[in-house]
């Protein structure tokens, strides 16, 4: 089982990797969604128990995949944040990593959960949405007319029950790649793709094509 695929999207040669990011080459660009800094501290503000770490493991795995490849930006398409941008454990964690990659370029498309992100102090550039080359990046996978979107926000996932659980996916359509979660602590949907579509997915760190539907 392999831990990188090449993949051709609208011309270009892009590298899928099993630790739920997306590296092109030619920009020196590494592509993740759905970080959701600071999850588990919103849910135990709400009352519901969970165990801490999770941002430090999550940006543990972002630093291996900067470590070992060559990059020179960093695009992270929509919900970086997962609500208010409360000065938490996370936060620290967070600004020691930008200090680390002080001379990475870190851009933010806005997502649903973002709307915190101008004050959040992140020390990223935020947009909207973005045309680079032939690709539209964006948060949600709304397709566009003209060219090849890549987008987060769904968190696909692959259920296989004789292992009796989900895992996270790329989920390949026409005209539109959708990338996994990166954040590890994540729900999401079991897409059912339709003729020509196909899921590849992620598991421990390698990556597992299933056929085309």
């Amino acid at each position: 089982m392999a831990d990188e695929l090449p993949l051709l999207r609208a011309g270009e040669s892009l590298i899928l990797l099993g630790a739920r990011a997306l590296y092109w080459p030619a920009r020196q660009a590494l592509l993740i969604a759905d970080l959701h800094l600071g999850k588990a501290d919103v849910f135990r503000r709400a009352g519901i128990a969970l165990p801490s770490g999770g941002t430090g493991e999550d940006l543990q795995r972002l630093q291996g995949l900067l470590d070992r490849h060559a990059c020179r930006e960093l695009w992270i398409l929509g919900d970086i944040l997962h609500g208010p941008a409360h000065r938490a454990a996370w936060y620290q964690q967070w600004l020691g990593w930008r200090e680390r990659n002080a001379a990475l370029d870190v851009h933010v498309l806005r997502g649903n959960h973002d709307r915190q992100l101008p004050h959040a102090q992140l020390q990223v550039q935020i947009h909207d949405e973005v045309r680079l080359g032939p690709f539209l990046l964006r948060h949600e996978p709304m397709p566009d007319a003209e060219l090849h979107v890549i987008a987060g926000h769904l968190h696909p996932q692959v259920a296989l029950p004789p292992l009796r659980r989900r895992f996270a996916a790329f989920w390949l359509r026409d005209r539109t790649t959708i990338l996994p979660a990166f954040s590890a602590f994540t729900a999401g949907i079991v897409p059912a793709p339709v003729p020509g579509e196909q899921m590849i997915v992620c598991v421990q760190g390698g990556l597992v094509e299933l056929p085309e539907a």
